[in-house]
């Protein structure tokens, strides 16, 4: 088969990140380009033991491939977390990243362009130093609005609306961020905000992107186009190709898609949702960075427990911070009322389990991911975010498109009540038929002619040209 490029990924090393960027590498290996898809050691081990990622599901035009030991490998809720993170991999994995292109270069393979994540910055300076300076493509994997909020920061800072004081649950309005200027409040930020060295990280790296020869984002037209709108005002060449996940499982003409999990899926909760009543289950997942406290953590279980609805809870074993042998017992009544209708797993197969027909909302932490996963299942969601891009998909949720509740800054047992009630029960109807609509818009997406179809097909055309352009330099 004639070669027609490889490629080389660099995700950042989170597992939301990790997912869409799995996704988007097995499209591309469907579409005959070779890969390179670059992880930290432990992350390697992890998807060799957990995953299929290297038997079975992609060609051999596909390399999993390792950085060197020494990348920070700890938790990543927080901001000594994410920081030491970002420098270990401009420290150890942009000098490696150089050296591997450079020792790949006289093979029959080389690389003809760079898919980044997050920190594009790394991407730009390893291809600037490239005899053949590698085009750059930059995927981020949150929302459209998330981007663009994080582009408009420097003049949030200009015009004093940051940093965020004090707690952050202000709700004074946000007025410099096109196209949001009539929902967006300070609330509605990412919780960085409050800290300059964050923010300043984040905007100077989605800034930089106007470098890139284009901008993939994992949303469709139909879900975001007027904020899109703004996003293409800076860049020109932007391709929406989501939700990336339903359109693999399209490509694939399978129910689901493989497993990107780095933790065990516990499988034994679909026969469960197998002897439900159809949309009679709330399904609860906070992702997996967020932490909880103790105390939030039972008003959440008394608030799912009192709602009298049934149940499915991701409760992963580092879900709650600070916990030690000595915690009080579990109280009796949240025993027996989580043996009446609930049930507990430490991980599950998210897409599936939100494709099943007894699944009737989510509460979700806002992530990116589960959040198209929800629209794509035509799954109504309460919101309840941690940190990142949360806060923002969760106004658009409830505010903007809504398909759901924001319940962002509270966590008390009688609002977790009411708002499962009124999502399950009160306005049930009318969340599921917004939701299912918005469902349908994204299977058109997907489907051939509709834009997302389309817009992958174009990014394959220009990845193409690249090659050509990049072979007659060599």
């Amino acid at each position: 088969m004639e070669f027609i490029g490889h490629i080389l990924i660099f995700p950042f090393p989170a597992q939301s990140h990790l997912n869409s960027m799995l996704k988007l590498a097995h499209l591309l290996d469907l579409s005959n380009f070779h890969i390179t898809f670059f992880v930290p050691s432990n992350i390697h081990a992890r998807l060799l033991a957990l995953t299929d990622v290297d038997s079975g599901r992609f060609t051999t035009r596909f390399r999993l491939q390792s950085f060197p030991p020494g990348i920070y490998d700890g938790a990543l809720d927080s901001k000594e977390g994410l920081l030491e993170l970002c420098h270990s991999l401009h420290t150890i994995g942009k000098p490696f990243l150089k050296q591997y292109i450079a020792q790949n270069h006289d093979s029959g393979l080389p690389f003809t362009c760079f898919i980044s994540d997050l920190l594009v910055s790394i991407a730009l300076d390893v291809s600037e130093e490239c005899f053949n300076h590698l085009p750059v493509y930059y995927f981020r994997t949150i929302s459209a609005c998330a981007f663009w909020t994080y582009f408009s920061l420097p003049d949030l800072f200009e015009a004093g609306e940051l940093p965020i004081k004090g707690n952050g649950i202000d709700s004074s309005p946000i007025t410099k961020v096109k196209g949001m200027e009539d929902f967006l409040r300070v609330r509605d930020l990412p919780p960085f905000c409050r800290d300059e060295d964050m923010a300043v990280l984040l905007y100077t790296e989605t800034r930089l992107a106007v470098q890139v020869r284009g901008l993939i984002l994992n949303t469709f037209e139909d879900l975001e186009g007027p904020i899109l709108s703004h996003i293409r005002t800076k860049y020109p060449k932007v391709y929406t190709i989501g939700p990336l996940h339903a359109r693999l499982k399209a490509t694939l003409a399978s129910k689901s898609t493989h497993s990107n999990s780095l933790w065990e899926e516990d499988e034994t909760c679909m026969a469960w949702l197998d002897s439900q009543e159809p949309r009679s289950v709330i399904y609860v997942s906070f992702g997996s960075i967020s932490v909880i406290t103790r105390q939030q953590l039972m008003e959440f279980w008394y608030g799912l427990v009192n709602s009298g609805k049934k149940f499915l809870w991701v409760m992963r074993s580092d879900l709650v911070a600070g916990k030690d042998d000595e915690e009080s017992p579990i109280p009796s009544e949240l025993k027996e009322g989580t043996k009446a209708n609930g049930y507990i797993v430490g991980w599950a197969p998210q897409e599936a389990v939100l494709d099943h027909l007894a699944v009737g909302g989510f509460l979700t932490h806002s992530g990116w991911n589960s959040t198209l996963e929800s629209i794509a299942a035509g799954v109504p969601m309460i919101c309840w975010p941690f940190f990142a891009d949360q806060q923002t998909n969760s106004r658009f949720v409830g505010e903007v498109w809504k398909v759901g509740l924001d319940m962002k800054d509270v966590c008390d047992r009688s609002s977790v009540e009411e708002l499962i009630r009124e999502l399950m029960e009160k306005r049930k109807g009318e969340f599921l038929e917004r939701a299912e609509n918005m469902g349908k818009l994204a299977k058109e997406a997907i489907s051939e002619g509709g834009s997302s179809y389309c817009n992958f097909d174009c990014l394959i055309q220009d990845m193409i040209k690249v090659n050509e352009a990049t072979r007659e330099l060599l």
